[in-house]
């Protein structure tokens, strides 16, 4: 008999490469703006906005800001300095950023469609992400992920954001999951792996780059999507 049934699965960077995508719309941005007036290049641009939104998304998750404030921050930290400062014009680009991510099919993470296939027989497979509703829907239909989920639970719906219980409890509940028949499978200690951990729900780490874990040891641990045939 299979331990799992069901299957949490995070979006960005588990399954939809979000790093790769999001740098490859943000120089579409880049150039159409005409952003090299005010940036030695893309790159230098890219190295002042990456770390800034990472942060704001940390803070996102912790509840130590808002949806809104993440929106109008993400550009804003970085366009003041050049002198776009007014938030209709911030709110404005933010718009055509998440146009660019939506409308566009966008790079899997190598080997998701092969390990969705190879699981849909048998698990009843359920996306559970941070992301915001229309970006991440428009994600899944435009990349080909969206016919092998039953539901996608999302924290704006939730009204909390992982690594917190009450997203775990309200996906078991709006999927129909038993706690110790599920498994979360996610890139982010944080988020996915200490969040499910917390909440008693087995975690499975995609982590391909090595990253040391934080204080305990995940059930199961990968570095290529490909390893979770040896596992599920």
């Amino acid at each position: 008999m299979m331990r799992y049934k069901n299957l949490f699965i995070d979006l960005d960077d588990t399954l939809w490469d979000t790093y790769h995508n999001n740098k490859k719309c943000l120089e579409g941005l880049y150039t159409d703006l005409n952003w090299d007036k005010y940036f030695a290049s893309f790159e230098a641009f890219f190295e002042i906005y990456m770390p800034n939104n990472d942060r704001l998304w940390t803070e996102y998750q912790n509840n130590k800001i808002n949806k809104q404030t993440l929106v109008l921050e993400r550009f804003g930290s970085v366009l003041r300095p050049i002198g776009i400062t007014k938030k209709e014009d911030i709110l404005a680009i933010n718009a055509e950023f998440l146009k660019y991510t939506g409308d566009r099919t966008g790079r899997l993470i190598e080997g998701a469609i092969d390990l969705l296939e190879y699981l849909r027989p048998s698990y009843k497979m359920h996306i559970l992400s941070n992301g915001f509703n229309g970006v991440q829907q428009n994600k899944m239909k435009n990349s080909g992920l969206y016919p092998y989920f039953q539901k996608i639970i999302l924290s704006e719906n939730a009204g909390i954001q992982k690594p917190h219980k009450e997203i775990f409890d309200f996906a078991l509940k709006n999927t129909n999951s038993r706690r110790t028949e599920t498994l979360m499978i996610g890139d982010s200690w944080d988020a996915d792996i200490e969040g499910a951990h917390r909440s008693k729900i087995d975690q499975l780490w995609f982590n391909p780059k090595g990253i040391e874990e934080k204080g305990f040891k995940p059930t199961f641990t990968v570095r290529s999507l490909a390893e979770i045939k040896n596992i599920l």
